[in-house]
């Protein structure tokens, strides 16, 4: 059997999806989970989606933990690539930042020092647009690899810190370890189909908007990008050593709430889904009350661009447009509801 490749956090609608995808490829995969209880739940997800049952006589399991050092010598040894996508992930920003901050850099670190440790060199890492986008730009300007969030940016969150810290790190230790071939991914918001009905909160906004729970939409844009074409970005980059040392957006097109509601009323007519845009003057006056609709304000207006250039050429990814991610998700959505 091939060296398998530890992908952390296989329980993630990213990673279950990424894990799909290298079985397929041909790779072997040993996943890691904060729970052995959850071994089964990922095993039955990707039964029902890979092309030949023999690929899950390729996965393998074992349990680790970001704030914890024990097991992950163990996991790293005899793997051929880490694949690093787990990373905490809140339904709300905590009161202290540090409670996300710490975990993510921490927990990257983790991996990494392990990795090294074991004589693994080729790393990819999942990290986020927001490590990028939370900096000023001329107007109409697309956001590149070469831009980095600012921690003193009004749209620097907690979330927003713990993502460009925790990949700063990443960058700052192969720097130090120059044998470290470290690629990493920065999508926008990932939408799309996943594997199975145990997708957390990552398709919180389609549940939120198809729910019709707000009378209002707050006017925010945000690039949208397909878990698959998400997923090919890894594996891509994995198969590719050229890679080695770059970051590449993940976005499809993107995309304001309000579009995105309207979109889906036209779909689904009967739902009463609400596609207004809240006045800026009452989500100031709501934020005073409402932690979730402060974290928003700072993007009120904006809509971001990305240029998706380097993971076009460079990985051959072909990223579908918002509209086909949304399609997706919604589908998913109403099918557990």
């Amino acid at each position: 059997m091939t060296a398998p490749i530890l992908l952390t956090g296989i329980t993630g609608f990213i990673a279950k999806r990424i894990a799909l995808d290298l079985l397929e490829a041909g790779h072997a995969v040993r996943g890691s989970l904060r729970s052995a209880g959850r071994q089964e739940e990922v095993r039955a997800a990707l039964a029902a989606h890979v092309s030949d049952a023999a690929a899950l006589d390729r996965l393998s399991f074992v349990t680790l933990d970001l704030a914890d050092d024990a097991g992950w010598a163990e996991a790293l040894s005899g793997a051929a690539a880490l694949v690093h996508t787990a990373s905490p992930f809140p339904m709300v920003q905590p009161k202290n930042e540090d409670d996300i901050i710490r975990p993510a850099v921490d927990g990257t670190l983790r991996a990494l020092r392990a990795a090294q440790g074991a004589g693994v060199t080729r790393v990819i890492v999942t990290s986020s647009v927001v490590a990028i986008e939370a900096t000023d730009k001329p107007q109409g300007a697309a956001y590149t690899e070469a831009d980095w969030s600012e921690l003193d940016h009004p749209l620097s969150s907690p979330y927003y810190k713990s993502k460009t810290l925790a990949e700063r790190a990443a960058w700052d230790f192969v720097a130090e370890h120059p044998e470290m071939q470290l690629t990493t991914i920065n999508p926008t918001l990932v939408l799309g189909q996943p594997l199975d009905a145990n997708y957390g909160t990552s398709l919180q906004l389609i549940e939120r908007v198809l729910s019709g729970s707000d009378p209002m939409l707050p006017n925010i844009g945000f690039g949208v990008v397909d878990v698959a074409d998400v997923s090919a970005a890894h594996v891509a980059a994995l198969d590719r050593p050229e890679t080695a040392g770059r970051r590449f957006i993940a976005c499809g097109t993107s995309a304001t709430m309000p579009e995105i509601a309207k979109y889906l009323k036209a779909k689904y007519p009967d739902k009463k889904i609400a596609t207004g845009v809240a006045p800026k003057l009452l989500l100031r006056i709501l934020s005073l009350f409402d932690a979730s609709i402060k974290t928003v304000m700072p993007g009120l207006g904006r809509i971001p661009h990305y240029d998706t250039s380097a993971a076009e050429q460079d990985l051959g990814i072909t990223f579908v447009p918002w509209e086909t991610a949304v399609d997706r998700a919604s589908a998913a959505v109403i099918a557990k509801a």
